[in-house]
C-alpha cells in the first residue's frame, strides 16, 4: 500500500507541503489543475509546475485526482470528440511527466451531494453530512445556493462554470437515461483506454457519492454489479476502479471488502473512509476508526492486504476537528489520524504474516 495525501495547491489549501511530508508513510500529493475547466487541455508547464513543488518536500506527483469529463461527453453530444480530444491529449502529457493513475468520474452534474457541510458531532467535531429527506424535497438550484456559496476554495464537482448551466445541464439529461449514460462512457472508454494503456497510466473510475440516482439523474457507478459492467466495456488492464469505501459505504448494501477481493488487480487507486449511515438513509462521515462508523474499515484494510494490494491510498475526507478552519473534509489533523489509523491495522496484518513465516 502506498499512501498519498490530497493537495489542491498553494493558495488554495490550508494544508502545506511540508505538513504533508511530516505525516509518517506518507510518498506522494494527489492533485490537479483545479482551476482549469471540464474540457480543456493541460498546459505541460503547469502540470511541471506542481512536479516540482512536490519533489522539493520529497513527494511525487504520480496521481492526478481529477481530469474532470466534460458534460457533453457524459450527454454524447456531437462536440464531445473535441473535448474527448483534449482528453488524450492531457493523458500523454502527464504520463510524460511521471503521472502513473488518473482518478475521474461519470457523474452528471454533481460530483458529489451533501446538505451540509459542518454538520456537529456528539464530541463537537464537524463533518459532512447527508439528509435524504431534506435532498428528496429540495430544488437542486436550492443545494447550490445552500452548498456552493459557502465554499471559500474550490471544489471539484461544485466549478461556478458548470453550476451557472444547471437549468440547461438538467434540461439536458431529462433525455439521458442509465442506459445512454453506458453507451456514452463506452464511447469515451474505447477513445482514452488505448491511450493511457500506451501511456502506462492506469485510468480508475471513481464511484457515485452518493451510489444512487439524484434529482432525477441517472447514476451508474454504484456497486459490484456496475463495476463488473464497466471492465468489460474496454477489457484492459488501464480500465479500472478507485475503490472509495466512503461512497459505496453510503449504501450498507455493498460489500466492500468483497469487492477488493474480486476486484484485485484492477483497483490502483483506493479511497478509504467511514461513514455512519442512519436508518433513514441519512449519512454523516466520521473518523476512520472502524467503530464511529457503519464501514468495516478494519476488514477493509484487511482485505487490500490479503489481496497483496500495491496501488496507492489516500484516507479521503475527514472531520473538522481541535478548531481547525479548512476546506471541508480536506483538513489536516482528522486526515494525518485517518493515516494512523491506517498504518496501525496495516502494520499489524504484516507483523501477523511474519510471524506465521517465521
Amino acid at each position: 500500500m502506498r499512501m498519498v495525501f490530497r493537495w489542491y495547491g498553494e493558495g488554495n489549501d490550508t494544508v502545506t507541503l511540508e505538513q504533508i511530508r511530516q505525516i509518517p508513510g506518507v510518498e506522494g500529493i494527489v492533485w490537479a489543475l483545479h482551476d482549469l475547466p471540464a474540457g480543456e487541455e493541460w498546459p505541460m508547464e503547469r502540470i511541471a509546475e506542481y512536479k516540482e513543488k512536490a519533489a522539493a518536500y520529497g513527494l511525487h506527483t504520480e496521481v492526478v485526482e481529477s481530469v474532470n469529463v466534460h458534460e457533453d461527453i457524459k450527454l454524447g453530444l456531437p462536440s464531445r470528440d473535441y473535448y474527448i480530444d483534449n482528453y488524450k491529449k492531457t493523458i500523454v502529457k502527464l504520463a510524460e511527466a511521471g503521472v502513473k493513475t488518473i482518478c475521474y468520474n461519470f457523474m452528471p452534474v454533481f460530483d458529489w451531494v451533501r446538505t451540509d457541510l459542518y454538520k456537529e458531532l456528539g464530541d463537537g467535531a464537524t463533518a459532512l453530512f447527508y439528509e435524504k429527506a431534506k435532498i428528496e424535497g429540495m430544488d437542486p438550484a436550492e443545494l447550490v445556493d445552500r452548498i456552493a456559496n459557502e465554499l471559500n476554495f474550490t471544489m471539484p464537482g461544485w466549478e461556478p462554470e458548470r453550476l451557472k448551466q444547471l437549468s440547461p445541464l438538467f434540461a439536458a439529461y431529462r433525455e439521458v437515461s442509465e442506459e445512454q449514460l453506458w453507451s456514452n462512457l463506452r464511447y469515451f472508454l474505447e477513445a482514452i483506454i488505448p491511450v493511457a494503456e500506451d501511456c502506462g497510466i492506469q485510468m480508475a473510475i471513481h464511484p457515485d457519492d452518493p451510489p444512487w440516482p439524484i434529482f432525477g439523474l441517472p447514476r451508474i457507478m454504484t456497486g459490484a454489479d456496475a463495476f463488473r459492467r464497466l471492465l468489460g466495456l474496454v477489457d484492459s488492464p488501464a480500465n479500472g476502479l478507485t475503490l472509495c469505501s466512503g461512497s459505496l459505504g453510503a449504501n450498507p448494501r455493498n460489500d466492500i471488502p468483497a469487492m477488493i477481493r474480486e476486484f484485485a488487480g484492477r483497483i490502483p487507486f483506493a479511497h478509504i473512509r467511514n461513514v455512519r449511515v442512519y436508518d433513514n438513509g441519512d449519512f454523516i462521515e466520521t473518523s476512520h476508526r472502524t467503530s464511529d462508523g457503519t464501514v468495516d474499515i478494519a476488514g477493509i484494510v484487511q482485505a487490500y492486504h490479503q489481496t497483496g494490494f500495491t496501488g496507492y491510498a489516500r484516507p479521503d475526507h475527514g472531520r473538522h476537528i481541535w478548531g481547525e478552519q479548512c476546506r471541508p473534509g480536506y483538513g489536516l489533523y482528522d486526515r494525518a489520524l485517518g493515516i494512523m489509523y491506517l498504518w496501525g491495522l496495516w502494520d499489524s496484518l504484516e507483523h501477523g504474516r511474519k510471524e506465521r513465516l517465521a
